[in-house]
């Protein structure tokens, strides 16, 4: 399941930037580390900056980005500031226990970064990445108490967030809940 494959645009995700700069031990890495420990938000001035750098008037999904009403707000600066048009926002709908369960079962190669679900998406060994044959880990933040954290923080913005996009016409809204293949062709059916 690869929308980014499916439309041939650049897929930028935040998380998968804010893991690289942890990694690289950046001064921007090890500030954004601590959050990450915590489960907690990333400050909004920090996230646009990093996001600035990474976005070119090109095809591209922004994965994890914005969560807070004022990220969006800053967000739609940086578009006009860059003079980049966008068609949706996309809001996955999901309950607080299926996000439990898809991030406590994930676990990512420590290697090459490739990701598995226990459940959903095994490796064909157990424990060790099909791709390179590197161990397979669990995210520090994979676990329960900074998963609920990271969605009472998040639940605390999203209604803001879908608000803005409903006000401004581009929300198309998703039911998350069920196997990765029917909620891939429900999204391409809505967009």
């Amino acid at each position: 399941v690869d929308l980014a494959g499916y439309f041939k645009a650049r897929k930028i995700s935040w998380g998968d930037i804010l893991r690289e700069e942890v990694k690289k031990s950046s001064d921007l890495g090890k500030e954004l580390q601590g959050f990450m420990e915590k489960g907690a938000l990333v400050p909004d001035e920090v996230v646009s900056k990093v996001i600035r750098e990474n976005l070119k008037n090109e095809d591209f999904i922004l994965d994890g980005y914005p969560r807070t009403l004022n990220q969006a707000k800053l967000l739609e600066d940086i578009f006009k500031d860059k003079g980049i048009s966008y068609d949706v926002f996309l809001y996955i709908d999901v309950s607080q226990d299926t996000i439990m369960k898809r991030l406590t079962r994930r676990r990512v190669c420590k290697n090459c970064g490739d990701t598995y679900h226990l459940d959903n998406i095994p490796p064909k060994k157990d424990g060790i990445c099909d791709k390179c044959q590197s161990p397979l880990i669990q995210r520090d933040d994979d676990n329960p108490e900074v998963i609920a954290n990271r969605w009472n923080v998040f639940i605390k913005e999203a209604e803001k967030i879908i608000d803005f996009y409903q006000h401004n016409k581009k929300l198309v809204r998703i039911e998350g809940d069920g196997n990765k293949e029917d909620i891939y062709n429900r999204i391409l059916k809505a967009l």
